[in-house]
């Protein structure tokens, strides 16, 4: 089957099986290997991709979903000012980078600081509930995400 969509800004397809998961098509087709297969079934966080403007598990969306649809990979969104924003106040925070869960603390960070750059601890903490991360324990990364936010104010020059 032929499947068109975005892939980080840029028109693609793959002919595939349309049950293939996302994150093996990201890893084998585009050589996007920062979206890693661990759990396979949604919990861990680590094959986070934005669908659309949602992160969203990789290894749990069947190719065919994402038909027209617009993904963004880790990789893709390293090239933002937002990314930027969020690694800075990660760093402010001590939170620790091993590579492995990065793309589910970033992305869901991002996800946060979107709706809301003035979230709440209890915010935060809600939507890290099914991203799991042995590297960097929960109160560094809800700071992180609180420091990001003040970061992203300043640049946008928000009070």
């Amino acid at each position: 089957m032929i499947i068109p969509f975005e892939l980080n800004g840029k028109a693609v397809y793959i002919d595939s099986n349309p049950g293939e998961r996302l994150v093996h098509i990201l890893r084998k087709n585009f050589k996007l290997l920062e979206s890693k297969e661990s759990c396979l079934t949604g919990r861990c966080g680590s094959c986070m991709v934005l669908v659309g403007d949602n992160p969203v598990p990789s290894c749990i969306v069947p190719v065919f979903q994402v038909r027209n649809m617009s993904i963004v990979t880790i990789e893709g969104f390293r090239e933002t000012d937002d990314y930027d924003d969020i690694i800075k106040g990660f760093a402010a925070a001590g939170v620790t980078m091993c590579g492995f869960c990065n793309a589910g603390k970033i992305l869901i960070a991002h996800t946060i600081l979107t709706s809301d750059t003035r979230a709440t601890k209890d915010i935060v903490k809600g939507h890290f509930s099914g991203n799991m991360c042995r590297c960097t324990d929960l109160e560094s990364l809800i700071e992180g995400v609180l420091q990001s936010g003040n970061i992203r104010r300043k640049r946008q020059n928000v009070k």
